[in-house]
């Protein structure tokens, strides 16, 4: 049995999940270099481009990426299973990956995703990495699912949040976890009261029955009314149909995060203070690069020497010492 063994969840959050990128950079120069890496949907892809030795090529993407950017990767798509193809992102995301299979890398892989109709949790532990991470964000409802082996798939969040049971399956010893959603966990604890009369509704919206034949018109104003409808608001004063979407999925995601972390808690918690970002601030990286790295860095000494402490057991039970 191999006491040394590190593991490492990589935690879904959209957007949040750049910050991972800094906690890997923070995690590397203190020496710190899991032998398994489970990934869910942002960690899957930070996880995955890490294993494959391109994380460099994945930070270049993610410091480059701005609104106009990120706005262009949105390839809707109102007739399919999905608000946004895809295709586009999983094109650009591709060139990163290359052609690898998850079975060649160097360390052991994981991309959790979640099977449609049964809800079966589903590792994907070979096979094109490409595949398998771009299974494991499928958002629903946002992002079309991706069939593979016959099973349609989406987003790994929806059933492990934070894999620390795939890196304890797959044969870790000391798991360390990044959870992006600590800045949630606060939320919905109490019940809250109000009166219904205070409930006002917002007289400025406009039915998309009403505006749709003009707006869809010319391609400028379908392109404005669908980033209306949406994202919402300029003002922000409506929420669009991403952000309602986004957030419910996070709330369920939270919740089925802190029960799966009480029964199997890793053995290190990393918990970037992400407040204030958005799920779709992916132009932002440079900002959650930063703080991934700063909530590592807080925790790396204990980490150490934890380490240290399981290597030397190990070695004592196995009579080398």
């Amino acid at each position: 049995m191999e006491y040394g063994k590190i593991g490492l969840a990589l935690g879904g959050g959209a957007a949040r999940g750049w910050s991972h990128i800094g906690v890997i950079r923070a995690l590397s120069a203190a020496g710190i270099e899991p032998d398994i890496i489970a990934g869910t949907s942002i960690g899957a892809v930070v996880g995955g481009c890490y294993a494959a030795g391109h994380l460099d090529d994945l930070e270049d993407m993610a410091r480059g990426l701005t609104v106009r950017g990120v706005w262009n990767f949105l390839d809707f798509n109102l007739a399919g299973t999905g608000l946004i193809s895809g295709t586009r992102l999983n094109s650009r995301l591709k060139k990163v990956f290359g052609d690898v299979r998850i079975e060649d890398l160097d360390c052991k892989f994981t991309a959790v995703a979640t099977e449609i109709g049964t809800g079966h949790e589903i590792w994907l532990s070979r096979g094109e990495l490409g595949d398998a991470v771009r299974a494991s964000y499928a958002l629903p409802g946002v992002l079309k699912p991706v069939k593979l082996n016959g099973r349609w798939l989406f987003d790994g969040a929806l059933v492990n949040p934070v894999p620390v049971s795939v890196c304890r399956a797959l044969g870790a010893r000391y798991v360390i976890a990044v959870n992006l959603n600590f800045d949630l966990s606060s939320r919905g604890t109490t019940a809250a009261q109000f009166d219904l009369s205070e409930v006002v509704e917002d007289e400025e919206a406009e039915p998309l029955a009403d505006i749709a034949p003009r707006s869809f018109s010319n391609g400028f104003g379908a392109r404005r009314l669908l980033q209306r409808q949406i994202f919402g608001k300029g003002d922000k004063s409506v929420p669009g149909i991403s952000t309602v979407m986004v957030d419910a999925f996070n709330i369920v995601q939270d919740r089925i995060a802190r029960s799966r972390l009480a029964g199997d808690p890793p053995d290190a918690m990393i918990s970037p203070r992400l407040y204030g970002f958005n799920l779709f601030d992916f132009h932002r990286a440079s900002e959650l690069i930063d703080l991934g790295r700063l909530a590592a860095e807080r925790e790396l000494e204990t980490i150490r020497q934890e380490i240290s402490v399981r290597r030397q057991l190990g070695r004592l039970k196995a009579g080398v010492a």
